[in-house]
């Protein structure tokens, strides 16, 4: 027997998750562009004539694709149930295109180039609007694509992969934002250029990622979770097989049958059919990943540092986006060797800590040096925890026949409560730094409770042990 039939083609299997990860490259490029293009977006809109550009309408334009990140989410179950995941992942990378060429020139066909009105303003929402549909699918189906192509012994290291390239996204568009800007740095008209052409441009630059993600997607195999569910054994047979070698693919298939017959065949049950508590498990795992305060921290970075006294803000906020990424890297390194439940519960403590020394400095008169530390501590600590680990166990808690449906609303749970954490950080920090802090703090705590009570270990288990674990506790 040749050693790829005995065990199967790691090269094989890094590829497809290479295709996957670029879905969560372009959730990270997807949120984070406009933060270079709002300034520009802003200066165009306020040159309306027919209506007055309010900064609650720039509030609702820079957040738009929010709404659509909430909508994509709760549609990530159906599309992954009746199309599959391989094929709803090609329709984010659609969703992603679309969504880059229309926040580019959202005149097309009905309006006047460069005239800037209120059907315009709808318009350009509506295109932010479908590309969050698209985020939304792609925070749902990159989990959970790769988890079930996974061997269970590599599944966290390579579901954390996901949460690198959401974060290395989000740094390749502030860099490719940089470089639009910088190309016209010596043009006395720079400002003028940016109001106009600027923010188009930084825009459809994600159209080259997207329109990569939605050709590759077409080249990877559907999961052999979804084709055994839908009475394809053989071809899950040979997907299983070129992973992980034909003797190991042929258990994995018997155990994912036999999950099924217990199931009665179901390709899919009702969202409670395991009980209640996996799926409260899965949604609040989200929330707390949203409510210990991070998006906060990470929108609102060069503000928060500035109110520290630190005087050169963005330097602090270039050093913290470096430590986001090295910090992710040891969630992908351990995972696998300290489990999920160690890295959260650690990461909730460090969380705690670092929020708590935020909160008071503001109350005792400390160096700057302290708060600055601190907040560093905090992301830090969420990097190697709550950002890749929550995607781990999103992707593997639920059993096969719900784990669609249930990751859905588990991920939009997660929108929702990142625009309740983002809309309310602001009113809530001005009122009093200390409280907010204060407060995230407590959290902390009370998430590293909940997981050390409640969450279950799923290092080295298979989705399939999964499925048993839950419903030998129905």
């Amino acid at each position: 027997m040749s050693n790829y039939k005995k065990n199967g083609s790691s090269a094989y299997l890094a590829g497809i998750v290479l295709v996957a990860v670029i879905g969560g490259l372009l959730f990270g490029y997807d949120t984070a562009v406009i933060s270079g293009a709002e300034k520009g977006l802003q200066a165009f809109f306020q040159g309306a004539t027919d209506f007055t550009y309010t900064a609650g309408l720039h509030g609702f334009t820079t957040s738009s694709a929010l709404i659509g990140c909430i909508i994509g989410a709760l549609i990530s179950g159906f599309l992954a149930s009746r199309l599959g995941r391989k094929k709803s992942l090609f329709v984010a990378g659609i969703l992603f295109l679309l969504s880059a060429l229309g926040s580019y020139y959202p005149e097309f066909l009905f309006f006047e180039k460069g005239v800037a009105c209120r059907s315009l303003l709808v318009a350009f929402n509506g295109y932010r609007i479908l590309g969050g549909i698209g985020v939304g699918l792609a925070s749902a189906l990159c989990p959970m694509y790769i988890a079930e192509v996974s061997p269970a012994s590599k599944r966290g290291t390579l579901v954390s992969w996901n949460q690198f390239a959401i974060i290395f996204g989000q740094l390749v568009v502030y860099f490719v934002n940089f470089l639009i800007i910088r190309s016209h740095a010596g043009d006395p008209e720079v400002v003028a250029w940016t109001n106009a052409v600027g923010w188009r441009v930084m825009f459809v630059s994600e159209a080259v990622p997207a329109t990569l993600f939605a050709l590759l997607i077409l080249l990877v195999p559907e999961t052999p979770r979804y084709l055994a569910m839908h009475g394809q054994a053989p071809k899950a047979f040979d997907v299983l097989a070129r992973i992980n070698g034909e003797q190991r693919a042929n258990d994995i298939l018997l155990e994912i049958k036999a999950s099924l017959q217990q199931d009665s065949h179901k390709k899919h049950e009702h969202l409670f059919a395991y009980g209640f508590m996996v799926v409260f498990i899965g949604c609040m795992l989200s929330v707390f990943q949203q409510i210990i305060g991070i998006n906060a921290v990470l929108y609102f970075a060069p503000r928060i540092f500035e109110s520290m006294g630190v005087s050169n803000n963005m330097l602090f906020t270039v050093i913290m986006g470096v430590i986001n990424i090295s910090f992710t890297l040891v969630a992908v390194f351990t995972v696998e060797k300290l489990g999920r439940k160690p890295l959260l519960i650690t990461g909730s403590l460090g969380m705690a800590l670092g929020a708590l020394g935020v909160a008071l400095s503001n109350v005792v008169s400390l160096p700057a040096l302290v708060p600055v530390i601190s907040i560093m501590l905090y992301s830090a600590c969420f990097m190697f925890s709550w950002g890749p680990i929550c995607w781990v166990y999103i992707s593997e808690l639920f059993p096969n026949t719900i784990r669609s449906q249930a990751t859905a609303w588990a991920v939009a749970f997660q929108w929702i409560f990142n625009f309740i954490v983002s809309s309310t950080f602001v009113p809530m920090y001005t009122r009093s730094p200390f409280f907010a802090y204060a407060l995230y703090g407590v959290i902390c705590l009370i998430a590293a409770v909940f997981v050390w009570k409640l969450v279950p270990e799923t290092k080295g288990k298979t989705l399939e042990e999964m499925t048993a674990l839950w419903r030998s506790r129905k």
